[in-house]
């Protein structure tokens, strides 16, 4: 039985547990939840997820700016400071983490990075949602020096896109994996991979791409790989 740890979202929550369990019986899913504060149940997890999600408040990666194009009215910052625990608990006890969107940026945040607070502001493409029901679509390139590329197999492809922020100064621990077309950071993983837990920060939505259905190495490969490190603890060593 493996048990994963996913981080409550205030947006289409519903879709990450079914992407994650798959048919697979083994696989329990805990709710870490923001609500709750159920940091105690992080004891049970053996790889925890990230979300996607609202932005995370700009007094975490250090800016006084709280008004800015596409930001929200109010920010969750319950939400923010018990992520960050989350994540500081994954670290102590190497837990395997996949981040997701938002949570790709509060891994970013939590090592020492930041954020850029709107992408068009800054002469970026238009990376958001293009309805309510349909996210964006871009390419990416694949550094082939990266844990992406060793999960993915692929140098460039096509993922969804539905965030309006990206990451600014790259936090020293990580390195960039992929990258869009107009240079924005689509992947992070550690830097250094030495004695280190299985980390791979998505900019996409995999639970959620549409692209190719389950097939895409953007998707399923990554799923595959997140579970293959819960046995393993690590995928790096191994390669």
């Amino acid at each position: 039985m493996k048990t994963i740890g996913i981080t409550q979202s205030d947006s289409k929550f519903h879709l990450y547990a079914p992407w994650m369990q798959g048919d697979d019986e083994d696989i329990e899913i805990i709710t870490l939840s923001y609500d709750q504060q159920n940091l105690e149940d992080l004891k049970k997890c053996d790889a925890v997820m990230l979300t996607g999600g609202i932005d995370t408040h700009p007094k975490f990666y250090h800016n006084e700016r709280l008004k800015y194009p596409g930001g929200p009215d109010q920010f969750n910052e319950s939400r923010d400071e018990f992520e960050l625990k989350v994540f500081e608990y994954t670290r102590e006890h190497n837990i395997p983490v996949l981040a997701i969107c938002r949570g790709m940026q509060l891994v970013n945040c939590a090592l020492g990075g930041d954020l850029i607070q709107d992408l068009e502001e800054k002469g970026k493409g238009d990376h958001k949602k293009q309805s309510q029901f349909d996210d964006g679509v871009h390419d990416i390139y694949v550094n082939k020096n990266s844990l992406l590329y060793l999960v993915s197999k692929t140098e460039k492809g096509p993922v969804n896109s539905a965030h309006h922020q990206g990451l600014g100064k790259i936090a020293d621990e990580l390195m960039v994996s992929a990258v869009s077309e107009d240079d924005v950071a689509e992947a992070t993983e550690y830097m250094d991979k030495t004695n280190k837990p299985f980390l791979l920060c998505v900019q996409w939505h995999p639970e959620r791409l549409k692209i190719g259905a389950s097939l895409t190495p953007f998707s399923k490969n990554i799923r595959e790989s997140f579970l293959q490190a819960i046995n393993q603890k690590s995928l790096y060593g191994d390669h």
